[in-house]
């Protein structure tokens, strides 16, 4: 009789247990009611062990089975299902399965944020640059910009300063490939996104160095530099429009340090040094704290202003404050042109020089000693008009060597060479010169000091 009743209470309980059982997915709970909680726990158990040996082919149907009937149980779910999605994926030969799962791998990151968006250390901002960064790998020469800006953009629309560093660097590589492919529709649009994108990075930045997060500091600082990069050599940063934007901007923090300095750092890598915005950002600056672009830029002004003495003083301030090379360069190379404008050869070609000594791939400082040694030939050899040619061996040599080093030169370099090869000694002139002859060596002496084939 005891065994008879034993048996029915625990009928009785079973089916109770079966008759509460009910899925996290269906009744909203964590890990769902009953025979299915347990079945949910059960399996959490089993695929965590083998996902974290990396045997994610003996975890998937387990790890499967927890994603789909109780998805709000663990964050395990979606770290590892990452894994677990993205090995399948490599494993894919077939093409349309392989879209097939890149396609659930986008889901289960929007389900981790349905889920556990909230997540105060990684929530919706941190998820959704994990899913765009994850999409562009996976998909490379693929992307679409478009889909990686939406993403991206609804996040720094609602978490603004607050956003992860990553999706702002992703929506700003997103918004300059969109603008890459079709400049006239989205050149506004890329430099609203900078401006937004910058003053975002900047909160940030300022935010890591209040709290003396050297690290967190760093690491946003590296990606700001990384977009203004990419604006720099975008072709939409044209100095008019930098103009307009930044006109106001400077005014408004001509007290604020950290802001001129950035500017000034953008208007030099984008070749806007001669706008008046500026020369403003490099006076400001130069009150609260000199640097070496603040000098730069009053240099540039006086220089403008042909008051060469005031030039010559700022740039070599600015020298003497840089340890950039690629500053003092742009230093030398202006000080050389300023030399070239007053006529003194050979000051330029020794500052062109030292230019190049701190970039050897500065083509301009090689197009210009090429121009003052055009410039000078005739006073090298002014008794002698067939060496006097042989002058524009060394000219064309320089622009030569100019568009080797440096693409953004080469076609200035390649117009000057067919110009200046117009003015070799003709061969019937060589043969008939004591002094040369056709594939020799000759040394032109002076300040040019150059040793040249007779061609």
């Amino acid at each position: 009789m005891k065994s008879k009743v034993f048996i029915i209470l625990a009928l009785s309980a079973f089916i109770a247990t079966s008759m509460n059982a009910q899925k996290g997915v269906d009744n909203g709970t964590q890990y769902g009611s009953g025979e299915d909680s347990i079945r949910c726990l059960t399996n959490i158990s089993l695929f965590i062990p083998y996902a974290k040996s990396g045997n994610f082919k003996d975890a998937y149907p387990f790890w499967k089975i927890v994603y789909d009937e109780c998805p709000a149980s663990t964050k395990n779910i979606y770290s590892y299902g990452v894994d677990i999605i993205n090995w399948q994926i490599s494993q894919e030969s077939d093409a349309a399965k392989k879209e097939a799962l890149i396609n659930d791998l986008m889901k289960l990151y929007d389900d981790r944020v349905k889920y556990f968006g909230d997540d105060n250390r990684y929530g919706k901002d941190w998820i959704v640059s994990r899913k765009a960064q994850n999409y562009n790998q996976l998909k490379g020469e693929d992307t679409d910009p478009a889909v990686i800006y939406k993403w991206t953009g609804e996040v720094v629309d609602e978490f603004k300063e607050k956003t992860e560093p990553l999706a702002v660097s992703l929506y700003m590589f997103a918004s300059f490939k969109l603008m890459q492919d079709d400049m006239e529709k989205y050149k506004a649009q890329y430099v609203n996104d900078f401006l937004k994108s910058s003053a975002i990075l900047d909160a940030q930045i300022a935010a890591a160095k209040a709290a003396n997060n050297a690290k967190d500091e760093e690491n946003i600082l590296a990606r700001k530099v990384e977009i203004e990069k990419n604006f720099a050599l975008s072709g939409a940063a044209d100095c008019e429009t930098l103009q307009s934007i930044y006109g106001s901007k400077v005014e408004e923090n001509k007290a604020n340090a950290d802001f001129l300095k950035e500017t000034l750092t953008l208007l030099r890598r984008v070749n806007c040094r001669e706008i008046d915005v500026f020369f403003a950002a490099s006076e400001y600056m130069h009150k609260i704290e000199p640097t070496a672009e603040s000098a730069m830029g009053l240099g540039n002004k006086a220089f403008r202003e042909k008051d060469y003495a005031t030039a010559e003083k700022y740039y070599d301030e600015a020298i003497n404050i840089s340890d950039n090379a690629e500053i003092k360069a742009e230093l030398y190379y202006a000080m050389a042109v300023m030399a070239q404008q007053q006529n003194n050869y050979i000051k330029a070609k020794q500052l062109s020089l030292k230019c190049l000594a701190e970039n050897p791939n500065y083509g301009r400082a090689y197009v210009l000693i090429a121009t003052c040694y055009a410039s000078g030939a005739r006073n090298i050899f002014p008794d002698d008009p067939v060496l006097t040619k042989c002058v524009y061996y060394a000219v064309v040599d320089k622009l030569e060597r100019a568009r080797q080093v440096d693409p953004s030169v080469a076609e200035e370099a390649g117009k000057l060479i067919s110009t200046y090869k117009q003015y070799y000694p003709t061969k019937e002139e060589i043969f008939m010169h004591p002094g040369v002859e056709t594939g020799e060596s000759f040394s032109i002496g002076g300040w040019i000091g150059e040793t040249v084939k007779i061609r």
